[in-house]
């Protein structure tokens, strides 16, 4: 039975994202990596828009010579060519023509890399938040910056991975980083940001900077304007900033910050410590195509929330996306699953037979077949995800889950994950056979 597993294990592997097995050792080679970012950026009187330069240096992790590399500008995903992020003036390399609605960059470089050399880019940087209540747009005096830095593509096994936003979940792939940003501002307004953050008053006290610092990140978002804000300990060490527009109620406020330090706590003992020092929870009564949206240590909130809310869900994500990375165009359930799992198990929700049984079509398929599929997707890649992984535990029995779980994050940690490693891990935390399990939630 053992030697027929590793078998159908080893037929299963290609398809779900590994260039090749070899005496059960997976040879996927992803890149560049080890990236430093380091941004310096000035805002008008509004901080609204922003300009400035931000260099990245990254090692050729390919295993093989690259003679380019890919910027995904995901800001002027919504707005195509009119572009509110806008780059000039390389160094390092020399830009090409925006490609994928003007999300894609091909910078060739000055030299061509070799495997395991260190290079840089250079370049300057222009943002305006768009006229929009979104996560990279402007509500009222607040001006949001989420998935508007440009941040290097990921070349794997498939080549580069330029998969369009498609306004439907997140489209994002993107390796762990350093990011060290500095955000000179008026003295009036706050900056809530992805890292550990410090404010220094330059002259007279008009203008300030705010330093953010963030190790092994895959993504740096922030917020500016006149804020208010708290700042809590969780018992388990996390400091636990709250931010708030002004017409967000006081009840909101003490719901998100009692729910996010409970949470933040509990899923560091359930699947390793959270290893940012800080988390930024981001409060606004006016979204339109969200109730919650995370990036790492900073997170969007819709206030007032519902019962349990978007919070619980959206700090679940700093470990399913930020600590344990995925291909999220790819692969959109592997994240979206284990965030409202990790949701269930926060609210001690065991979700009885909520798998319902045979489906029309698996939760696997990436987002370009949600798109088509239309309304509905999200029951399948929330909900029945995290379904087959409640039922999961059921199968196994709760001390081989939480074993699972806990091992899985371990074996992934600033990594990125695939279907095929989930598949392993699971197999390896239990010695029952686990092929009747996919065959009936259509898995594998």
């Amino acid at each position: 039975m053992r030697r027929i597993v590793v078998l159908l294990l080893a037929s299963l592997l290609l398809p779900f994202g590994f260039a090749d097995v070899a005496q059960g050792k997976q040879t996927v080679v992803r890149g560049p990596g080890q990236a430093q970012y380091d941004v310096e950026l000035t805002s008008d009187a509004t901080a609204r828009t922003w300009t400035g330069r931000q260099r990245i240096a990254f090692v050729n992790t390919t295993g093989k010579p690259l003679a380019e590399i890919y910027l995904r500008l995901w800001g002027n995903a919504w707005d195509g060519c009119t572009a509110p992020v806008k780059v000039s003036k390389f160094e390092g390399g020399t830009p090409g023509t925006l490609t994928v609605n003007c999300t894609a960059l091909k910078v060739t470089l000055t030299k061509k890399l070799a495997p395991g050399k260190r290079s840089a880019i250079a370049f300057d940087l222009a943002m305006t938040a768009p006229e929009r209540l979104e996560r990279f747009g402007r509500a009222g005096a607040h001006s949001f910056f989420g998935n508007a830095l440009p941040v290097l593509a990921v070349h794997d096994w498939a080549g580069w991975h330029l998969e369009p936003d498609l306004n439907l979940g997140e489209s994002y792939y993107t390796l762990a980083a350093d990011f060290a940003v500095r955000l000179r501002h008026p003295a009036a307004v706050q900056i809530p940001a992805t890292g550990v953050t410090s404010t220094s008053g330059e002259g007279k006290g008009k203008t300030v900077t705010t330093t953010s610092i963030a190790k092994q990140v895959r993504d740096f978002a922030f917020a500016a304007g006149p804020f208010k804000q708290s700042v809590v300990t969780s018992p388990g060490g996390v400091k636990v900033r709250t931010w708030w527009t002004g017409t967000v109620t006081a009840a909101a406020v003490v719901d998100a910050r009692t729910k996010g330090v409970a949470a933040i706590d509990d899923f560091s003992r359930r699947f390793g410590q959270y290893p940012y020092g800080e988390v930024d929870l981001v409060l606004n009564d006016k979204w339109v195509s969200f109730s919650g949206m995370e990036y790492p240590g900073y997170v969007l909130l819709i206030a007032p929330p519902s019962e349990e809310g978007p919070v619980v869900h959206e700090l679940a994500h700093q470990w399913w996306y930020g600590i344990v990375g995925n291909n999220e165009y790819a692969d959109p359930w592997l994240d979206e699953a284990f965030a409202t799992y990790a949701s269930y198990l926060h609210w001690g929700d065991a979700q009885p037979d909520c798998w319902p049984g045979q489906l029309d079509v698996r939760i696997t398929n990436d987002t370009g077949f949600w798109k088509k599929y239309g309304p509905g997707w999200s029951q399948y890649v929330y909900t029945y995800g995290a379904c087959m992984l409640a039922d999961l535990q059921r199968y196994i029995g709760t001390p081989a889950m939480e074993r699972l779980m806990k091992g899985y994050a371990k074996s992934h940690w600033y990594g990125v994950s695939t279907p095929g490693d989930l598949k392993s891990a699971a197999e390896a935390a239990t010695p029952k056979d686990l092929a009747p399990f996919w065959t009936s939630h259509q898995m594998y």
